[in-house]
């Protein structure tokens, strides 16, 4: 793999969780001050990701199955690695991440069934096994977080059945209990209280990355 000096963040969590806001506005007040980042989503990121993200969450490809989605998830990521993060991280820039294979775990790997081996080889594959250094994971019930996601316009993610939500939610607490590198942030309250405490777990990571 690369070698490394920058910061990789991502943030996760169920649709409507709130972390695409928070992810904003972290990058906003580390380029104040005056860090070096680099912002990216998954699916997306890349020319090339884009083309496949609006395969993906096209409301008319809900006869997608659930390997065609998961190895469509991993092309994306595949190709936003290899052409944005590893060349940020090599020049010490942060990069911050709208989500990465920690979603395709809880969505595909658990909500769909697929299993974490299926998972974790793809990762190892398309990835480089590249992993972050802090994952912020924000956490909301099932309900609130479909209102907010349907609130921007459905895709075919937000049209599962509740049941798949909540498995998704799950599998993303479970995460958090077994990797150290998680910080669960509850993503119900206003957004500006959110944020404070998503800069308490991102602040000590700071220090380590010159500006």
């Amino acid at each position: 793999m690369t070698e490394r000096s920058g910061l990789f963040i991502t943030f996760e969590g169920p649709d409507g969780s709130g972390k695409s806001t928070q992810m904003k506005m972290l990058a906003d007040r580390l380029c104040a001050l005056g860090y070096g980042v680099v912002e990216t989503v998954e699916p997306g990121g890349t020319r090339i990701g884009e083309q496949i993200r609006r395969i993906l969450l096209d409301p008319l490809h809900q006869e997608m199955r659930p390997r065609t989605e998961l190895l469509l998830y991993f092309a994306a990521r595949a190709q936003n690695v290899e052409e944005r993060i590893l060349p940020a991280l090599a020049e010490g820039k942060i990069v911050l991440s709208d989500r990465y294979t920690d979603s395709t775990m809880a969505y595909q790997g658990f909500a769909r069934s697929l299993g974490p081996e299926a998972v974790n080889e793809l990762h190892r594959l398309a990835c480089h096994g590249l992993q972050p250094d802090l994952t912020l994971c924000y956490d909301v019930d099932v309900e609130t977080g479909l209102a907010r996601a349907r609130k921007r316009g459905v895709n075919r993610m937000d049209e599962q059945e509740a049941g798949f939500h909540r498995r998704v939610r799950e599998a993303y607490l479970e995460m958090a209990r077994r990797e150290p590198r998680f910080r669960v942030i509850d993503g119900a309250p206003p957004p500006e209280d959110v944020f404070q405490a998503t800069w308490n777990a991102v602040a000590p990571f700071i220090a380590r990355v010159a500006r």
